[in-house]
């Protein structure tokens, strides 16, 4: 298994980036699909999920209305929109199947 983060960047309270999650080494349609946070000197955090049809959805109530997370499994890649971003989204975002994740990509708001 391998997953590969990118998308991350410094943006302004109320901007937008969009995270993508390269897949490889399994069935990527399969699989439900997370991501994850962590801030600065806190725990991880789950953010969101998504069936592996795509049809499924969920989200942490911080990020609900805000966040849109959605795959491409033609692709086999794995994205996450972040919009009206905030300080407190501040974190190494990962993707992640099962107990597998990638190295991140860091979001900094400010």
């Amino acid at each position: 298994v391998q997953l590969v983060e990118s998308g991350g960047g410094l943006v302004q309270p109320g901007g937008s980036l969009r995270l993508s999650c390269a897949a490889s080494g399994f069935t990527f349609s399969r699989f439900a699909m997370r991501w994850f946070r962590q801030a600065p000197g806190k725990e991880l955090e789950w953010v969101s999920s998504i069936s592996g049809g795509g049809g499924g959805t969920d989200y942490t109530n911080s990020v609900k209305g805000r966040f849109t997370i959605s795959r491409d499994n033609a692709k086999n890649m794995l994205y996450l929109q972040l919009n009206s971003l905030k300080s407190e989204d501040t974190g190494m975002y990962y993707c992640s199947k099962g107990s597998d994740r990638g190295q991140g990509t860091q979001v900094t708001v400010s």
